[in-house]
């Protein structure tokens, strides 16, 4: 076991071979991260240090490439990102390893995708923590379409649009196929409605950072849901939230209480 660069595997579902990682104690609950968009299990869970806080702390941590992302398949096709969908692969990843239930963690477009899976799979889902996504899964997050024209631009240099760059560099860095990221932003917007959110009696913890201007507010997601709480992690934006330590130790403390029900 190495804490600091995991070992992928892949499995098939769907026709897509997908990556993932399968680390901590074998016999710890099982942890199932799911990263945001444009970004890929290493990325948002191994070098913010979950992989390591979460390992240290006893548990199971699994993490998925999703597809488009990291060393998983990448269609060229929008439809083929519907949260729903993607939502099949995660529940799919617990299907492969044998894990009947889990706690499931996802932050930004991972935190949609949780949802979608809790809501087909409830009785999968031990407890949600819904990182860098408030209010926004109910009611948006904005126009995204600059940014799927900023991954489709000849180069970075013709984006003028600020979060498009923003984006188009971060791909860039990472190395993504960027016509593969450009039809996820168009097929994974999928809102869940307000009562979908009532729905779901899985105990919940909703993290935003206080300067992020993306997500929406923690507080009013978590008031539509029967046991949710919602986490303001002081000073962080959108993409810095996801490593503070402040979110961990809420994280580790929500884990702790879950364990007790």
């Amino acid at each position: 076991m190495n804490l600091n660069t995991p070992a992928f595997s892949s499995f098939t579902h769907d026709g897509l071979r997908l990556a993932f990682f399968d680390e901590g104690d074998p016999s710890g609950v099982p942890v199932l991260l799911i990263h945001g968009f444009a970004s890929t299990a290493n990325v948002n869970w191994v070098h913010p240090g979950w992989l390591k806080t979460l390992g240290d702390a006893g548990y199971r941590v699994i993490a998925i490439d999703n597809r488009g992302h990291g060393a998983s398949d990448k269609p060229h096709d929008a439809q083929a990102y519907r949260p729903w969908v993607m939502a099949g692969d995660a529940i799919a990843l617990l299907d492969h390893l044998g894990i009947p239930e889990a706690n499931v963690m996802g932050y930004s477009m991972g935190a949609r995708i949780s949802v979608f899976a809790a809501l087909a799979n409830p009785h999968r889902v031990r407890s949600l923590v819904l990182g860098g996504l408030g209010i926004g899964m109910t009611d948006g997050v904005g126009d995204w379409d600059p940014i799927a024209d900023a991954l489709l631009a000849p180069s970075l240099d013709e984006v003028t649009h600020a979060r498009g760059r923003m984006f188009r560099a971060f791909a860039e860095q990472t190395k993504s196929d960027r016509i593969a990221l450009a039809d996820c932003i168009h097929g994974s917007r999928d809102l869940v409605a307000r009562s979908d959110m009532g729905k779901l009696d899985m105990p919940t913890l909703i993290g935003v950072g206080t300067k992020d201007d993306i997500a929406g507010s923690p507080q009013e997601l978590a008031a539509l849901m029967p046991n949710a709480e919602a986490l303001d992690i002081p000073g962080r934006d959108h993409m810095l939230a996801v490593g503070d330590k402040v979110f961990k130790q809420a994280v580790l403390a929500f884990y702790a209480r879950v364990a007790k029900r």
